[in-house]
């Protein structure tokens, strides 16, 4: 069972309704109890970083999130969820992350030409780093959709995919058992689908 992370933060309908589509049982949750009960979790996120970072701290799952990462539960951020794995986000100040996977969050106007639009809305391919159990059903090129005004820096060694966006920007992160998508999967369609797919095989 796949248990979705409740904390007032995410498009909670279209995830569980992805899931479901692909036949995975998953329940959306701010139970610990059940939380820690589940296979795998999945940490959605839109919004500001800091907003994001506040509420989930405030509601207790923050430390939980970690715990179960650190026994080595598979965990998949997606969004702002991916970027709350980081150790930090430069976003309208400096906030503290999960530190769940090395590196920070800076806004991608640093390292685009300043004529392209902000956010970086729509499809985008993937530049695939080598095989990876989550992309296992994917190919190079495979495109996903992107809405998101910052990205992940300085976490080379955990970059799985990119995307280009007048600079490289990472698409995807990995570090033993949690994983991070700056993407939307749940938008995706059956590319989307296929990294849903194989998350729960993981």
């Amino acid at each position: 069972m796949v248990a979705i992370i409740d904390y007032g933060v995410g498009n909670l309908f279209s995830l569980k309704s992805s899931f479901a589509a692909i036949g995975e049982e998953v329940t959306v949750t701010a139970d610990r109890d059940v939380i820690r009960a589940a296979d795998r979790i999945l940490l959605p996120g839109v919004g500001a970083f800091g907003d994001a970072a506040r509420k989930l701290r405030e509601s207790g799952l923050a430390d939980l999130v970690i715990e179960q990462a650190r026994e080595g539960k598979p965990l998949l951020g997606i969004c702002l969820g991916m970027q709350l794995l980081f150790e930090k986000s430069c976003e309208y100040g400096e906030h503290e992350g999960l530190g769940l996977i090395p590196g920070e969050v800076r806004p991608i106007a640093e390292v685009i030409p300043k004529d392209l639009k902000i956010p970086h809305i729509g499809w985008n391919a993937l530049h695939l780093r080598g095989e990876h159990p989550l992309f296992r059903y994917l190919r190079e090129g495979d495109c996903v959709y992107f809405v998101h005004s910052f990205y992940g820096a300085n976490c080379d060694a955990s970059v799985i995919a990119t995307a280009e966006y007048g600079a490289e920007l990472t698409a995807a992160v990995a570090k033993n058992n949690v994983y991070g998508c700056q993407f939307h999967p749940e938008k995706s369609g059956t590319v989307g689908l296929n990294i849903l797919r194989a998350f729960c095989a993981l």
